[in-house]
């Protein structure tokens, strides 16, 4: 790998995540010596790149820092696309507009020797064919999770009960089967999981809620974990290994 490619690299681990990554970490991932690593980032903060820390600690790229457009790879280029074709296919359709425009912007600024990887790309995403249509906007949720404000849902469950309920939007899972509205309900006192297609209506509030949108998010994840805890034990003690 050629020391500007490297350079390149170090910038992206550090942009990928938002702890301190140790030299070693760099190391390993680039498949260098830690010594090349302390020479790369003392040559990186030479040229004003704002990385914070020091050797034996770790190393993290502060906010605000950006580069100008750069050449992807070809395997980036496959991600990208791939994941364009997915969200095509599987999204609502102001998400699926928005992947087709990016697709029309990666290959305009593609060199003509990788653009076959996305004209005559070698991938293929499984078509959906019994996609569920929604009568709320996906959008007006996805705002909502953003902006930590709650959302009063009507929501019909699997036998066709109908009830109201206001809810913290944590997550939106997509799925082939459809979409997913990960949520602390209020009338439950818990997390809980609501299909788009069981609802009838969607409605932001002004009001948030308590948390900020990272604590609540901190906080389904923490409970998911013990769910996932609880379910381990439980097979465990039925199908001992």
């Amino acid at each position: 790998m050629r020391r500007a490619d490297r350079l390149f690299e170090i910038i992206q681990i550090l942009r990928r995540v938002r702890r301190p990554v140790s030299a070693q970490a760099i190391a390993d991932e680039l498949e260098v010596s830690k010594r090349s690593v302390y020479r790369d980032i003392a040559t990186l903060m030479a040229q004003r790149v704002p990385i914070r820390g020091e050797a034996g600690i770790g190393y993290i790229l502060e906010d605000g820092f950006d580069m100008p457009p750069l050449m992807l790879t070809a395997e980036e280029i496959d991600a990208a696309v791939l994941g364009a074709l997915w969200v095509s296919t599987r999204a609502e359709p102001e998400l699926a507009r928005a992947a087709e425009n990016l697709l029309a912007k990666i290959e305009a600024i593609t060199p003509e020797p990788l653009r076959r990887h996305i004209g005559g790309t070698a991938m293929s995403v499984r078509p959906v064919t019994s996609a569920s249509e929604d009568l709320v906007d996906a959008g007006l949720l996805r705002q909502a999770i953003l902006d930590g404000r709650k959302v009063v849902l009507g929501y019909r469950d699997q036998n066709g009960r109908e009830s109201e309920r206001t809810v913290w939007p944590i997550l939106l899972g997509y799925r082939d089967e459809g979409r997913i509205l990960a949520a602390w309900c209020e009338l439950r006192e818990g997390f809980r999981y609501f299909r788009t297609d069981r609802m009838t209506f969607a409605r932001a509030l002004e009001s948030r809620y308590p948390d900020n949108p990272a604590a609540l998010k901190k906080r389904w994840r923490a409970a998911m974990d013990a769910e996932r805890k609880q379910f381990e034990a439980a097979d465990q003690l039925f199908w001992p290994r």
